[in-house]
């Protein structure tokens, strides 16, 4: 913790007093690694206490999350918000990865079966540290959950690496559901509208049955990370993957994102007046 300089003492602008400042600037330089002049200058006690009062870290509230949701009116084509987003999950998600297709890397097992449970409990970057929201759309078969969170910035960043390997570990495996039946599940990285801090794309598409009746499901997701709170986006369906409406998401969402950490209020999205 920085602690506010004491007020300085103001002295006759004589050449021994000028001396003696600059001097009690070269030392302070001096435990710094020697700085240039102009660094000298700008870590002045004047200067220190201009600069003094420092802006609190800013902190993701609940309201706050909220305000940061997109709308439809983010959104272009005829995308829906419907209630009860929290309890979605395809169920052609849910199954126990085949170990033995993992020849040489088993324990890439264990990272592709923390994919297919994360898609479904929509957790995809690990549990949030604070404020957390989510909304829902639906277009047709095509859903779209957008989520915005606070999280703790080590396992943020984590996590958007560990994202980042998934395209190599788990490029093609097989799951298993509770009734012996196959999934295939194939994983690609996918591009990301270049927003926030650092961001992470997936393409993800699941080959299997539902109903009786061959099914393929296809998921674009995003994660986006603005300063330590971040967005997450996941669209598609059986009808095919959604990453036009993934990308405007990304941008309109991140934008609002920042202006809530900004302490401004959102405008809804320009996307139905365009």
């Amino acid at each position: 913790m920085s602690r506010r300089p004491s007020r300085p003492v103001r002295v006759l602008a004589s050449a021994v007093s000028l001396g003696a400042l600059l001097a009690v600037a070269a030392c302070s330089s001096d435990g710094e690694g020697g700085g240039a002049a102009a660094s000298d200058i700008a870590g002045s006690p004047l200067a220190e206490e201009a600069g003094a009062s420092s802006t609190p870290a800013f902190r993701l509230t609940e309201a706050g999350a909220r305000a940061a949701l997109i709308t439809e009116t983010d959104l272009e084509g005829d995308w829906n918000k419907v209630k009860g987003a929290a309890a979605w999950g395809d169920t052609l998600l849910v199954g126990k990865v085949d170990v033995a297709d993992f020849l040489t890397a088993k324990s890439d097992a264990a990272d592709c079966q923390r994919l297919l449970n994360s898609l479904y409990d929509d957790d995809l970057l690990g549990k949030p540290s604070g404020a957390s929201a989510l909304a829902g759309f639906e277009e047709g078969d095509s859903r779209l959950l957008y989520q915005v969170a606070a999280y703790n910035p080590v396992r943020l960043s984590a996590a958007l690496g560990w994202m980042k390997s998934l395209p190599v570990k788990c490029d093609q495996f097989t799951a298993t559901d509770s009734t012996g039946g196959k999934r295939t599940v194939q994983v690609t990285t996918s591009s990301v509208p270049a927003q926030g801090d650092a961001r992470q794309g997936l393409h993800v598409v699941v080959q299997g049955t539902a109903n009786g009746e061959p099914a393929t499901l296809t998921l674009d997701v995003a994660a986006v990370r603005v300063g330590n709170d971040a967005i997450t986006v996941t669209a598609g369906g059986l009808s095919g993957g959604a990453h036009a409406s993934l990308e405007l998401a990304v941008r309109e969402g991140a934008q609002r994102l920042k202006e809530v950490q900004a302490g401004k209020t959102p405008a809804p999205g320009p996307a139905r007046n365009r």
